[in-house]
């Protein structure tokens, strides 16, 4: 059973390269955050460049959100080096800021549903885990189409003020830090009209 929504997240243990370092980084330590998992295909392809860099630009804004940033293929830490020190330093300045998971045969993968077995990858996957370990957002592509980076931290950002007020309030389609919520209950019914984008 692949991870769903709103229920806990997937328990994983990897290595990761992480700013020159190789680390063990499991679900179990990362308790308490905000966790952002980004699946992709696999190093030295052509999309996938371009995100992480477009991910690495975002870095500061959602690391100032408190989220624990996380790249994963399933390619070694030792390819991960190899290609942020010969492609991504060229297009990120100091490098990927943010650590590069291998989920080397998929198993990471495959708990989160995204591990194809036809050609043995992670296809695009992401996924934020809330700080009590619970899956809050989950997003899956097919290779050939990149994500918006904007719309993840924009989704972090609802999560995290969703959680603020205990679920009181909701946040309703394109919604932006310090816009109008809404707040459910018997009285919105039928109103939703009257109260959204006012």
């Amino acid at each position: 059973m692949s991870a769903q929504v709103g229920t806990k997240a997937p328990w994983f243990n990897a290595t990761a390269y992480i700013r020159g370092e190789f680390k063990d980084i499991s679900l179990t330590e990362l308790s308490g955050k905000w966790v952002l998992l980004y699946f992709y295909p696999g190093d030295f392809t052509f999309v996938c460049p371009t995100e992480l860099a477009d991910l690495a630009e975002a870095y500061p804004t959602l690391s100032a959100l408190g989220v624990q940033v996380f790249g994963i293929s399933v390619d070694s830490h030792f390819v991960h080096k190899a290609w942020d020190d010969a492609e991504l330093s060229k297009m990120i300045p100091g490098g990927v800021p943010y650590g590069l998971m291998s989920d080397l045969g998929g198993a990471i993968g495959k708990a989160y549903g995204v591990y194809d077995e036809a050609s043995r990858m992670d296809i695009r996957g992401r996924f934020l885990i809330d700080p009590d370990g619970v899956l809050q957002a989950a997003e899956v592509l097919a290779p050939a189409v990149g994500r918006n980076i904007e719309e993840t931290i924009r989704q972090v950002e609802a999560f995290q003020y969703v959680r603020s007020m205990g679920g009181a309030e909701v946040c309703p389609a394109r919604w932006k830090k310090g816009a109008k919520t809404l707040k459910p209950g018997a009285d919105l019914v039928g109103k939703v009209q009257d109260n959204w984008k006012k």
